[in-house]
């Protein structure tokens, strides 16, 4: 959970101090702007997880049945790299419950965090349904590359992206294809499974 609330805190705290994060000194905050700070953040994280509580329950229903789409979806965008897993034997799962449980937060610099919570947000109740496609196309960002890897090579790629040096065109690129993708295969009833 701390993960996710991270990007609130730097927000709010981005209120209070100016220039760069590592120059901000905690121990100024007066106690009244920390108790403001720790309510909207408060405030903010359950705003977040009305709408994927079920991520966070036993067994992770939301987030097993966010794996399982995720894979359907990448077999319906590139269907060769969904067979190249399965030939693999990677599972979706392995590689997407950190990215689904965490909103991508670990996979991207956090100076682009803001932005793409910025995206969720705005998403409001569709906010499970735009990380899906959001996780779509950050895999897909490396398809080529994927389909040449064996099993031991795609897993450690994917649980550590080279997004180091991503800045705002490569993040803009991903939502963009998230977006087109949540437009052309959310106006289909039946994909998915209904997602």
């Amino acid at each position: 959970m701390n993960d996710l609330v991270t990007p609130f805190v730097s927000v709010f705290l981005s209120e209070v101090f100016e220039g760069s994060m590592e120059l901000w000194n905690l121990s100024t905050i007066s106690q009244e702007d920390m108790f403001a700070i720790e309510a909207d953040c408060y405030w903010c994280l359950c705003k977040v997880l009305d709408s994927i509580q079920d991520h966070y329950t036993f067994a992770q229903p939301g987030l097993q049945m966010l794996c399982f789409k995720l894979s359907e979806l990448v077999r319906r965008i590139d269907e060769p790299l969904y067979r190249h897993f399965q030939v693999e034997g990677l599972d979706f799962l392995q590689i997407s419950f950190r990215w689904i449980n965490c909103l991508l937060i670990r996979e991207l610099p956090f100076s682009l965090i803001p932005r793409l919570w910025d995206t969720y947000l705005a998403e409001g109740d569709s906010l499970r349904e735009f990380l899906l496609y959001t996780c779509a196309a950050l895999l897909l960002n490396w398809s080529e590359k994927l389909r040449k890897m064996d099993f031991q090579n795609m897993v450690l790629f994917l649980q550590h992206l080279p997004t180091d040096n991503w800045g705002d065109n490569e993040l803009e690129l991903i939502l963009s294809k998230a977006h087109m993708w949540k437009s052309m295969f959310g106006r289909s009833p039946s994909h998915l499974n209904n997602a």
